[in-house]
């Protein structure tokens, strides 16, 4: 399955001592989300993270949220669509 993403970081919030250097760059690992069948009220379908080691799960260590991710693309095997929210219900009704 083919899926096209938009990700959308706050870098303000990166915690920058999770930054490594590597042999071509500085990277930052990140966990991501993502639930092609459902959105939020904000038409988002996942969320971004740093990524935490197996110890630091194990230890409960939670890091920020930093952005959210949209699906806007997907070859038909897995369509995005928006949560179905409750229909406000107008008391006022006579039936």
């Amino acid at each position: 399955m083919k899926v096209g993403l938009s990700i959308k970081l706050d870098v303000t919030k990166i915690d920058k001592e999770r930054l490594f250097q590597g042999a071509k760059g500085t990277y930052l690992d990140l966990t991501t989300f993502i639930d092609t069948s459902e959105q939020d009220q904000y038409e988002n379908n996942g969320f971004v993270s740093q990524a935490t080691s197996s110890e630091e799960r194990e230890q409960g260590v939670k890091t920020p949220i930093l952005g959210n991710v949209k699906v806007f693309f997907t070859d038909g095997e897995a369509a995005p669509a928006k949560s179905a929210a409750a229909p406000a219900i107008d008391e006022d009704i006579p039936f």
